[in-house]
Parts: structure tokens; C-alpha cells; sequence
């Protein structure tokens, strides 16, 4: 680190770049080789005019998409901060917006209705931020992470936040034993973590311990800097909890029939990294419940999609469209290219592991698409059976209503942000400024959705 006022000279690039050391080590880098020849990749590519769209399409979308801010914290400590997190749920009307677009001019105010709209915010302490009479920073962490999901659910008469946390955390315990169990949340306690639902003591210390201390989240903080990384694991795992939430909502009420109706879209992929990575397989387990559920009354599986804007699948989508020679388009219009294991590892993330790419974090599998409009999009459409799972064969069987997400993304592509669709637009827009906090307009929508269903 430089001090101030002093420049760089290019004397440290000029013997980075004559150091035999570096040579050497660029001499031993493992490249991949570029083919020109696409004459076996344009056997791979699936056409959306060879498959088979359903008769009944969606015609609601529910978008889900979080962000997350760290701030300064003015307590006389330094360093102090707090996360600023919202997680926002926009449903968008189909069926209105294509009315409004047979107009030859659109009523902003009119198009502004197409959409309803619900967010939660909830603010977390970080470094040097004590809350009450805790002893330190995570355990304040810990104590509002709890508090947080207990005091937040999308009907004022269903399960709380907390509630389907703790139901998946049950799961968890049915499918897994508690061995390796990662060490207790308390300082000064060097034992295995004592598993609990609530609030309740620990035997060791007497001290508060946490349903939610099982998700690990604490184990992020950094107690002397930014804590960036756990503010967006904390926003992450939020948003994933939230479509579980919104499902069992939907079951409790006896309302798995509008399901039909829905697409859910979210933002990034459909897996859990990090701390709390173990939620992957119970949420798969529960979407697999769920969808087994409803795809008895309405006869086809949930609509469930991620949509990667960025990284390194979508860097390598834009190079495989691209010809040696710098000409775009080479990626046919309105076709997807079905990703395998052995694919990605050969030429997105190298790899020579025996083990599937995602197995221990992805519920979903992704795919490449480019829409009619000529736009790049890399969906994670959720799996509900082994079959669909089983990364070793990418076959359009596997992946759940192809047809029916090329049509959907064909709708949905945005111009403006040409590798994301308009519902993770709007729901960005109000995760990061949330003009509805505080409203509980959840009920409306759902009702919303239960009224078109009937029509």
C-alpha cells in the first residue's frame, strides 16, 4: 500500500514481467483450447421449435431479489457497522401488460398497477455493534438473525419466517446424523455445537443459544473489519427461505391450485453457499414435497427459475457466441444449450473431481438460452426427482417445462439490462429502494393470484 502522494513507476511491472519465476509458472498453466469448428456444439443445441409447450402457460410471474448495504455505525467504537438488508417480492401481471401493449400509447400509471408489490427489511449488527446486554457482536448477530425470522411472515395467520426455518431444520435432522456438529457459537465454549428449536440455554454456559445458530452465519463475522461477505450470505440465505415461505404459505391456505398460474423467478442460482450450505438438500427435499403436491391437482410441475447475470457461465455463453474473429451471434436464436457435468468441467470450471459439479449447493441445474430477441440468459430451473438431478446427461427431459421457460424468457427479456428479465428488474429496484417497507400487501397479492385463478 502506497502512502499518500506517492506514485508507482513501472520499474515493479517491467521485472514482473522479465521474472523467470512468473515465466515458468505461465509455462505450466493448463489451457484450454478454443475450437472454431461448432459443428459438434451445434449438435448439443435444443431448438424451442422442437419441444412441446403445455396448453396452460403462466400468466402471473413472482420475482424474488434481495440487496444488502453495510454502514457505518456512530457508537464511539471503531470500525463499527451494521448490514442493511431487504428482500423484495414483485408480482407481475401477464395478461394486463399484454393488453396494455396493444395500445398505441401505455399509461405509466396503468403500467405501474401491472405490478404489486411487498418488501421486508431488517437491519443486522456487525463489527463492534453490541445490542442490549450481549456480550459482543455475534452474539447480537445471532440474537437478531433469530428475532428477525420469528417477527416476519407473508399472512398475519400463517407460520412465521422462523417457523419454516425451524420445519427444514427438522428435516435436516431426519436425513442427517449429528456427527461433526461444528463448535458451539459461545466464546470460551470448545464443544460441539447443542442443537435446539427456539430460544433456549446453553448446558455449558448458560447462555441463550438459537434455532437459527444451526445456519452458521455468525461464523462469517469479522470482529475487527467490513463484514460484506456475511451481509450477502445473510441476504442469500434469506431469499431462499422466503420462496420455501411462500410455498407453505400457498399449502396452508389450501391454495396449491393457483400454483398453475405461477412463475417464480429469482436472482442468481438456486443454491445455498456457504455456512448454511446443508439447506440445499432439505430445500430440494421440500420443493419436491410441494411440487409433487400440487402437480396432482394441476398435472404439471412448479415453475421455478434463477437467472445468473453475471459469472463465469454467462462469460463463457458470450464467448461460445462469439467466432474467433470478434463476430457475435453465432448462438442460434430462440435454442439452449443443455449443461452436463463433463461439459462444464471441460470448459467452464475445470475440474477433475469425481464429484457433480453444484451436488452439495445447487437445487436447480442451468442452461443456456438466447431468446428471440437475440439475448443471452442463463436460467437454473429447480429439480424435483434424481432424474432431473443426475448432471451426468443433460437431456430436455431433465429439465423441468423447457418449452414453457424458453416462452417465458422470450416475454420477459429485458432491453434495457440485456442479460436479466423485467421481474428481477422491478424486484432489484425495490430490494434496493424499498418505497413499500412496511407494508404488508402479501395478503393482497396472493388474493390477487387466487381471483385470476378462477377466471
Amino acid at each position: 500500500m502506497g502512502f499518500e502522494g506517492e506514485f508507482a513507476s513501472y520499474e515493479p511491472l517491467r521485472r514482473l514481467l522479465d521474472s523467470k519465476k512468473v515465466q515458468a509458472l505461465q509455462d505450466r498453466f493448463k489451457l484450454r483450447e478454443r475450437e472454431e469448428d461448432s459443428e459438434s456444439f451445434n449438435n448439443s443445441i435444443i431448438k424451442k421449435s422442437d419441444l412441446n409447450e403445455n396448453i396452460l402457460q403462466p400468466d402471473l410471474v413472482l420475482a424474488i431479489d434481495g440487496s444488502n448495504l453495510a454502514a457505518k455505525a456512530e457508537n464511539g467504537f471503531p470500525g463499527a457497522e451494521f448490514g442493511y438488508i431487504t428482500v423484495a417480492s414483485v408480482l407481475i401481471d401477464l395478461k394486463q401488460i399484454e393488453e396494455l401493449e396493444k395500445k398505441e400509447f401505455i399509461n405509466p400509471k396503468e403500467f405501474h398497477e401491472t405490478e404489486k408489490v411487498s418488501t421486508i427489511e431488517t437491519v443486522f449488527p456487525g463489527c463492534n455493534v453490541i445490542l442490549d446486554n450481549e456480550k459482543n457482536a455475534k452474539a447480537s448477530l445471532r440474537r437478531i438473525l433469530f428475532e428477525e425470522l420469528k417477527n416476519n411472515k407473508i399472512f398475519s395467520d400463517g407460520e412465521t419466517l422462523l417457523d419454516t426455518y425451524e420445519y427444514l431444520f427438522k428435516i435436516k435432522q431426519n436425513i442427517s446424523s449429528n456427527e461433526n456438529l461444528p463448535k458451539s457459537p459461545i466464546d470460551d465454549i470448545d464443544l460441539n455445537m447443542t442443537y435446539g428449536f427456539g430460544e433456549y440455554i446453553c448446558p455449558h454456559s448458560n447462555e441463550a443459544l438459537f434455532s437459527t445458530d444451526a445456519l452458521r452465519l455468525h461464523e462469517l463475522m469479522n470482529p475487527k473489519g467490513s463484514n460484506g461477505e456475511m451481509f450477502g450470505q445473510i441476504m442469500s440465505t434469506l431469499e431462499k427461505l422466503w420462496l420455501i415461505h411462500i410455498l407453505r404459505a400457498f399449502e396452508k391456505k389450501d391454495w396449491l391450485a393457483t400454483l398453475r398460474r405461477v412463475a417464480f423467478v429469482m436472482d442468481g442460482p438456486l443454491a445455498v453457499f456457504s455456512s448454511s450450505s446443508w439447506l440445499t438438500k432439505v430445500i430440494s427435499s421440500e420443493l419436491t414435497r410441494l411440487n409433487d403436491l400440487q402437480k396432482k391437482i394441476n398435472g404439471v410441475d412448479l415453475l421455478i427459475i434463477g437467472i445468473e447475470k453475471s459469472g463465469v457461465f454467462f462469460n463463457h455463453f458470450n464467448e461460445i457466441d462469439t467466432t474467433k474473429d470478434g463476430i457475435t451471434d453465432k448462438f442460434p436464436k430462440q435454442s439452449a444449450l443443455l449443461l452436463d457435468d463433463a461439459y462444464i468441467k471441460q470448459n467452464i470450471i475445470f475440474s477433475e473431481s469425481s464429484k457433480p459439479y453444484g451436488k452439495d449447493t445447487y437445487f436447480g441445474r442451468k442452461f443456456f438460452y438466447k431468446t428471440a430477441s437475440g439475448q443471452k440468459i442463463v436460467p437454473v430451473v429447480a429439480f424435483f426427482n434424481e432424474y432431473q438431478q443426475d448432471i451426468s446427461t443433460a437431456k430436455p427431459d431433465q429439465f423441468t417445462r423447457l418449452a414453457d421457460i424458453m416462452n417465458l424468457l422470450d416475454k420477459l427479456v429485458s432491453n434495457r439490462y440485456p442479460n436479466s428479465i423485467s421481474p428481477l428488474i422491478s424486484a432489484h429496484a425495490e430490494a434496493a429502494i424499498p418505497l413499500n417497507i412496511g407494508k404488508r400487501i402479501f395478503e393482497d397479492m396472493a388474493k390477487e393470484i387466487r381471483e385470476k385463478s378462477k377466471k
